[in-house]
């Protein structure tokens, strides 16, 4: 490395004298020490893997003069140090890489040259379902049906471990991909080919980000786009803009880790972050342990920002140390980051950077929350809840509403469950989960949750029995404390079994309500409850039962759990009546703060996660079992409904073919604000009256085998099917929620994919309207592969979320944007109109171009390419068409 502005330095540590490591600047240079840390690992990263990046792009000047950087649109090519990916998006990637193997071939070049070259991480964990619950054997029950429906997929994923370098598989049953990395894959420090650098990561999940917590710099990517970096190419981005989260006080002693979180992303939707990092800095930072940091950085998908970094201090060191990493290493790494000046001291103001932009929260006003009905940045305190929802009840449909007629907002359904009577109202609770790597993660809410339902039995509450109550912890470490500790037994007694380790209720893999529950809610149209302790609750997400979702602190699940219903006051009214007659109120079993750091001071410590890690690989027998083929190149076959070769890449050819402009497309369908990627690609259930589930039963399949859209992602020919297949998805064609569409040549009303299809046989090209931020949630690939195979050229909306834009980049389909100001409504659009969209032979990143309707009417919006590569990218039909042509060729 000959550039001046990076020094290579050794040694940093003498038994190792080979070891060197880069040094952006030196650091008495004022102007480097007021960098943003992870501004600092994003240009080390760009120049350790990048030559040109400073000559293409400026001299040593420019980079410490970040700011001016970023009004000058810099392109930044970022090569992360790891990628990690989940079975969800996993599977799709590695049906991507087979495919891209034979499209090398039929170009001549070295299918085997498709290949990670980067360490990648695959952790199996959206497949398990909670099928059965409330029972002793409820784990062993769900993970042999997740090996009987999921068996085709993981021997797919078992041929991939084997024919890629640089992929490893972490077995089913090992626990969440992000509580996965953050106990056990993160490096902090990689010591890698001789050198000492900072740990980054992308990941094919929005949650990536919950690494952060730990000061790896990390985010989630579309699969297309992660599949591209584990092929060696860099992300380009532009250089973002950081906005400073300055954290202060402390928090109050009722307060969990998810009311910081809940508040911090209302918070930071209002201040609008979408694009840009939040890095956190401020004293009230050291009051917060990793986990309670993690958990802060898992929701940043939910406010919208790229990254949410806490860089790296001595409770980050201490974490690495009590979770079992090797304590030679952990003192490397530290010392390393003292050597760059990246170790942070949160109570030193005089090392707090320079930001675009200060927010600050006092962590003593915060108060116990949840958030929904049906978004995670709509948090409501706890005491309001009931209010609140009873607003909900009779308020407009949308957001904060759901239309119910003052008459019916005491309806009452009576049912009979295994031989007992009981009643359902609104707002009663059907579904009370522990879920998701962004509290399960916690040690003490998970431990919190325990003295809970402890004081709760011991004072004689129950959960009532129709109510699906589930457990189901981010690793095994998890359970490992929860027994240690003596709480396990007071969770199992009031239902709250472990299930399963994976993403399960938080992904919608909920499985099954009652048949009776079910039939009491369609009879009353009853507004159903789900509580979990999961990062998202958009419609239709959770179950298609509950029209209301809320996101809560694992103790709170179990309290509204024991109430049975939303609409409680826990101030005012008991949680339930013992059999003494006695009125036990939340207050009365609420665990202390101090209570809580006893326990998990006594019980959570390094021997348990070194126990657990260290026969991650190798502990699910089902797995070890799986019989799987060693060949390089993937052997299709045709009668799987599962793995399938996708139609990406027929008829590929070296040559570019040259973009052409769109004519007289209609429009497929017609959105408002906050459409996020379970609309427009649902992760659940099939539905039995869906083109996906006509097509499985064409294949032979019974409902029971249908599985969930999220497991069948290798299938492009059920994926396509359900693209746009939420049954809460709301049309602004159709004058009520469903997956259907005017197909306007005939004037039918349509499933969308049947009038999609229509469409494509008679040659006419598609796009989608929308509002404001479209393509929310999570990083699924298939929502952009999706609406592609549809027919659906260009999405013109008001805004994008960050990873969906980047989907549609990678897919070759256009992300338009209205200009400042202007909207479908300003412009009098109706979507009845048939659009032409003017592409110029020469483009450039941002730029206008032009779109003609046939009623004469013509206006311009930005073609959302945003950098030099992704025009590239779009010239070659899309990403992994690139990486085709440049490894072929």
């Amino acid at each position: 490395m000959s550039n001046p502005f990076v020094q290579i330095v050794e040694p940093l540590d003498p038994k190792q004298p080979l070891k060197k490591f880069f040094n952006l600047s030196k650091l008495e240079d004022v102007r480097y020490a007021r960098l943003p840390f992870s501004i600092r690992i994003l240009l080390e990263a760009a120049i350790r893997n990048c030559d040109e990046f400073l000559v293409k792009k400026g001299d040593v000047e420019n980079i410490l003069n970040w700011k001016v950087m970023q009004h000058k649109n810099v392109e930044v090519p970022f090569k992360p140090a790891r990628v990690i990916l989940q079975d969800f998006t996993g599977v799709p990637a590695v049906v991507d890489f087979a495919a891209m193997r034979d499209a090398v071939k039929k170009l001549g070049g070295d299918p085997e040259k498709i290949n990670p070259i980067c360490p990648a991480d695959l952790v199996i964990d959206h497949s398990i379902q909670v099928d059965f619950n409330r029972q002793s054997d409820s784990l062993q029950k769900n993970q042999d049906l997740e090996f009987e429906r999921n068996k085709e997929r993981f021997e797919f994923l078992k041929w991939g471990s084997r024919a890629f370098k640089n992929l490893r598989i972490i077995p089913p049953g090992s626990g969440i991909i992000h509580q996965v990395n953050l106990e056990y894959l993160a490096r902090v420090v990689m010591d890698q080919d001789g050198y000492y650098y900072p740990d980054s990561v992308v990941g094919t999940d929005s949650h990536t980000t919950m690494i952060d917590g730990l000061g790896v710099l990390g985010w989630g990517v579309g699969g297309i786009e992660a599949e591209a970096v584990m092929l060696g190419q860099p992300i380009s981005m532009v250089l973002p803009e950081v906005v400073g989260y300055k954290l202060v006080g402390n928090p109050q002693p009722l307060v969990t880790s998810t009311d910081i979180v809940l508040t911090i992303t209302k918070h930071l939707r209002q201040v609008g972050v979408v694009g840009k990092f939040v890095e956190f800095f401020g004293p009230g930072v050291a009051q917060l342990s990793i986990a309670d940091r993690a958990t802060i950085a898992n929701m940043c998908p939910e406010y919208g920002a790229t990254a949410a970094y806490f860089p790296v201090d001595d409770i980050s060191i201490g974490y690495l140390i009590q979770t079992g990493r090797d304590k030679e290493k952990v003192m490397c790494t530290k010392r390393y980051l003292e050597a760059v000046g990246m170790l942070r001291d949160f109570k030193n103001s005089s090392q707090d950077p320079d930001f675009t932009q200060v927010v600050e929260l006092d962590l003593n006003t915060v108060v116990p929350c949840c958030s929904g009905p049906k978004r995670p940045q709509d948090k409501v305190a706890v005491s309001d809840m009931k209010k609140d929802f009873e607003t909900c009840l009779g308020a407009k449909q949308g957001f904060k509403g759901f239309q119910i007629s003052p008459d019916r907002h005491n309806s009452i359904v009576k049912f009979n469950f295994e031989g007992c009577d009981f009643e359902l109202a609104h707002g009663s609770v059907v579904i009370a989960a522990i879920t998701s790597c962004t509290n399960t993660s916690n040690p003490s809410v998970m431990l919190g949750a325990g003295l809970l339902a402890k004081k709760a039995v011991e004072a004689g509450l129950t959960v009532k029995p129709y109510i699906k109550t589930s457990l189901s912890p981010g690793s095994g470490v998890v359970t490992y404390y929860l027994r240690e500790s003596g709480v396990m037994r007071y969770l199992s007694q009031l239902g709250f079994d472990v299930v399963g380790y994976g993403c399960m209720t938080c992904i919608g893999n909920s499985g099954p309500l009652p048949e009776s529950v079910v039939e009491a809610i369609t009879q009353g149209d009853l507004v159903a409850v789900g509580v979990l302790s999961g990062n998202r609750n958009f419609e239709g997400r959770v179950h298609p039962n509950t029209r209301a979702n809320y996101l809560a602190s694992p103790p709170l699940v179990i309290a509204y759990a024991i109430a049975g219903t939303i609409r409680i006051d826990f101030e005012k009214e008991p949680l339930g009546i013992n059999a003494s007659g006695k009125k036990i109120f939340l207050k009365d079993i609420w665990p202390t703060r101090n209570e809580i750091q006893a326990v998990e001071r006594q019980f959570v410590i390094p021997g348990m996660f070194k126990e657990v890690y260290q026969k991650i690989e190798t502990v699910n027998k089902s797995w070890n079992a799986l019989d799987a083929p060693s060949d390089k190149l993937y052997t299709w076959n045709p009668k799987s409904t599962y793995i399938k070769s996708p139609p990406f890449f027929d008829g590929l050819t070296l040559a570019l073919q040259t973009p052409k402009t769109i004519e007289d497309a209609y429009v497929l369908l017609s959105f408002g604000d906050s459409v996020t990627t379970d609309h427009i690609s649902p992760a659940g259930n099939i539905a039995r009256n869906s083109p996906a589930a006509r097509y499985l039963t064409s294949r032979g399949l019974t409902p029971r085998e249908f599985n969930s859209y999220g497991s069948r992602r290798g299938n492009d020919a059920v994926m396509a099917r359900g693209t746009f297949a939420n049954i809460r998805l709301v049309n602004k064609f159709i004058d009520k929620q469903g997956p259907q569409t005017i197909h306007f040549p005939s004037g039918e009303i349509l499933d969308v994919f049947d009038a999609a299809e229509r469409y494509k046989q008679a040659g006419h090209p598609l796009i989608v309207l929308a509002g404001k931020e479209y393509g929310a949630g999570s990083s699924r690939d298939w929502a952009a592969k999706g609406p592609f195979l549809l027919g659906v050229k260009a999405v013109l909306a008001e805004s994008y979320e960050r990873i969906h834009r980047s989907n549609l980049v990678g897919m070759g389909v256009i992300p338009l944007q209205y200009l400042p100001g202007e909207d479908a409504g300003t412009l009098g659009l109706t979507g009845r109109e048939r659009y032409t969209i003017i592409i110029p032979e020469k483009l450039k990143p941002q730029m206008n171009v032009q779109i003609k309707l046939d009623t004469g009417k013509t206006f311009h919006a930005i073609m959302r390419f945003d950098t030099d590569v992704e025009l590239t990218y779009f010239h070659n039909g899309g990403i992994l068409n690139y990486m085709i042509r440049k490894m072929a060729s």
